[in-house]
């Protein structure tokens, strides 16, 4: 393909990008109108949660005012899935995120008040007490874990896609980006990763790259293949699915492993009791009823952990 692409194919992969992508105010009917589109429809419907019991164990390990009020807010970055994004009707919900999280609800015996937020904006909201924890694909990393509490659900990581003409054929260090530009997620831990990291290539003796950062996915895909980026940044699980509906592109590698787990203020009360209903599907099987209906079953963790120190 190309550097620039023609304008019939922009056009729809601008479509399909919105299709796997979305970013709201938390009311359904804010969703973009071009959430809804071709793409869409590919996302998979299979209820894998409604059949979950409550597991009196965990949802006693549940603060007794939240028992009493039967309720948790949570807020939720809805980007490409399979973490989560809009059905076609431009107002459902569907994602890995979403179905762990009403998952856990159902074990704890409470509802899960869901709010859509900018990735950026969510853990910043829970230190401040707006939301009870936070869903959006969160990577465990030290420099989180001074501030916030995770409960982990499932191992993903860091991972590089690129167009099918690019020389890349698999990313091993950052220096192989070095005079490239590096498409990436405001906020992440990935554009976290490119600016430590940025020091590399003068020592090198390299032209530094050039780190770009968006806000939403769909504007993120059509850089790169428009040639304004060269090689994208982001989540394994997110590349490997979005590579599958977009032409012309190719996942390259992974490239770390990180541990991804619900967000909490330093400190939450409630970390047992999700800890605890994530072990529960473990062993009820509706865990890997849940990866498997999203194609995600190398993400699998072995238990459900509190905080565990950054994968290295």
């Amino acid at each position: 393909m190309p550097r620039t692409a023609a304008p019939r194919t922009v056009a729809f992969l601008a479509t399909a990008a919105l299709a796997l992508t979305a970013c709201g105010s938390g009311d359904p009917a804010d969703a973009p109108a071009g959430a809804a589109g071709p793409k869409a429809a590919r996302i998979p419907t299979t209820d894998v949660v409604s059949g979950i019991r409550k597991d009196p164990a965990a949802a006693g390990l549940l603060p007794a005012d939240v028992r009493k009020r039967g309720t948790l807010s949570l807020a939720a970055s809805v980007g490409t899935p399979p973490g989560s994004a809009y059905l076609a009707d431009g107002r459902t919900l569907a994602g890995q995120d979403i179905d762990f999280a009403d998952a856990v609800g159902r074990v704890l015996g409470i509802r899960i008040r869901r709010e859509v937020a900018s990735f950026e904006a969510i853990l910043p909201a829970l230190g401040s007490g707006k939301y009870d924890v936070g869903t959006g694909n969160f990577g465990v990393t030290d420099e989180r874990r001074r501030t916030l509490d995770f409960v982990t659900y499932i191992n993903d990581g860091q991972g590089f896609a690129a167009r099918k003409d690019s020389p890349l054929k698999k990313v091993t260090s950052l220096t192989q980006l070095c005079g490239l530009t590096v498409a990436t997620g405001a906020g992440t831990t990935f554009e976290a990763t490119l600016e430590e990291n940025a020091h590399l290539c003068k020592e090198a003796g390299k032209k530094p790259y050039d780190v770009k950062t968006y806000a939403d996915q769909g504007p993120l895909w059509i850089s790169l293949q428009q040639g304004r980026s060269d090689v994208v940044m982001s989540t394994v699980n997110g590349l490997r699915y979005a590579v599958k509906q977009q032409p012309g592109l190719r996942f390259l590698n992974e490239f770390k492993r990180l541990d991804v787990g619900f967000a909490f203020t330093k400190g939450t009360p409630l970390a047992p009791a999700f800890r605890a209903a994530v072990n529960r599907l473990k062993k009820n099987g509706s865990y890997d009823r849940i990866l498997k209906k999203w194609g995600t079953g190398a993400s699998a963790i072995k238990e459900a952990r509190i905080s565990p120190p950054e994968i290295r």
